[in-house]
Parts: structure tokens; sequence; C-alpha cells
């Protein structure tokens, strides 16, 4: 099983745990984290992989160096033959011979070393995917997180029982300013017509007094 499946894995059993807790307040909250957690592995995954890189680079150093002396004391043991300095050929046979073991040694380590990475970055990528891929799952349940508030707060603005009392006040005071107006309709036709009675309560006297003029 590799890291993010561990990852993955441990997240679940938490995510999980959480529910059966009833800690499910805020999910998108919940997720946030979890996910901010594998941000934080990833960069750690990322770290050591650089870190291996160091490794690669030091392996490869030291083998080339081991090379470099076991050549170097394959030609100082055939000077010392040559001279016939038995001791210092035996010496110098003696450390090519440890050297080139030891080259032997780091090649091994240098290519182990060399696959290990390439094995490595390829689920360092799969890792980062799957953290693209939550990361646009937490979108998606946050946009429909907000739709459910949203929804939610129109509803209990709409149907809740102070809702209805507000609404049963306005048709209550719309009721009130209507007999308002009949009222004042009613005493505005009133008034009318009382002044117009009273407008051809004046012609009239203003027709009497003319025939009484005339007939004098």
């Amino acid at each position: 099983m590799n890291l993010f499946e561990r990852i993955k894995n441990t997240i679940l059993a938490d995510l999980h745990d959480a529910i059966d807790k009833k800690e499910m307040k805020n999910p998108v909250a919940l997720l946030n984290q979890y996910l901010r957690d594998c941000e934080k592995e990833a960069k750690k995954v990322n770290q050591l992989i650089d870190r291996h890189y160091q490794l690669k680079e030091e392996f490869f150093r030291e083998w080339k160096h081991a090379e470099y002396m076991a050549r170097k004391r394959q030609e100082q043991s055939q000077i010392a033959q040559k001279a016939q300095e038995l001791e210092l050929y035996e010496m110098a046979v003696q450390e090519q011979q440890q050297f080139e073991q030891r080259a032997a040694r780091l090649k091994v380590s240098y290519e182990e070393t060399v696959n290990q990475l390439g094995d490595l970055e390829q689920k360092y990528r799969e890792m980062k995917l799957k953290i693209k891929d939550m990361q646009m799952k937490r979108m998606e349940l946050m946009g429909r997180e907000n739709v459910a508030r949203i929804n939610q707060k129109i509803n209990k603005a709409i149907y809740n029982a102070e809702t209805d009392r507000a609404f049963t006040r306005f048709e209550e005071v719309e009721h009130h300013i209507a007999n308002l107006e009949a009222r004042v309709n009613h005493g505005y036709e009133r008034n009318m017509f009382d002044h117009r009675i009273s407008q051809l309560e004046d012609t009239l006297k203003n027709r009497g007094n003319s025939i009484e003029m005339t007939k004098n």
C-alpha cells in the first residue's frame, strides 16, 4: 500500500468516526482540514524525494571516486611491481580490490536509487492528482452546501411563524388603511353633496329675489 492510500484510508476512517460521533455540523470545514493535512503530507513527500535526489547524486559521486581510486591503485601496483617493492605492491593490490568492491556496491546502490526515484515520482504525481480531485470535490460540495444554506434561509424567511405573523400584520395594516380611505372618500362625497345643495339653495334664492324685483 503506497503512502497516498494510507493517507486516504486514514482520512476515511477519521471521517467515518466523525460522522458516527455526530461532528458533521460543518462537513465542508472538516473536509478542508483533511485536505490541508493531505497537502502538508504531499509537501513532506516532495521534500523526501528531493532528499532522495541528493542521495542519488552522493552515491554517484562516491561510485565514480571509488572507480578512480581502484584505477589509481592498479597503476600504482604496476609501478611497485616493476620497482620490485613487494610490500607496496601488495598494499596497492589490496586497496585496489577494496575500491573495486566499494565501487560495485555503490553502483548497485546508485541504480537502485534511480529506480526508486522513478517509482516515487510516479506515486507523487498520482498523489497530487488525487489531491486535485479532492480539491475539485471540495468545491462541488461547497457549492452544494451554499445552495442548501440559501434554500434553508429562504424557506425559513418565507414559511416560518414569524414571517406568517408579519404578513398577517401587513394585511391588518392594509385593511386599516383601506378603511381610512373609505371613510375619507365617504366624507368627501358627503361634503360635496352638502356643498352642491348649498349652491342650489343659493341659486334658488337668487332666482326668487329676481322674480320679486320684477313684480315690483
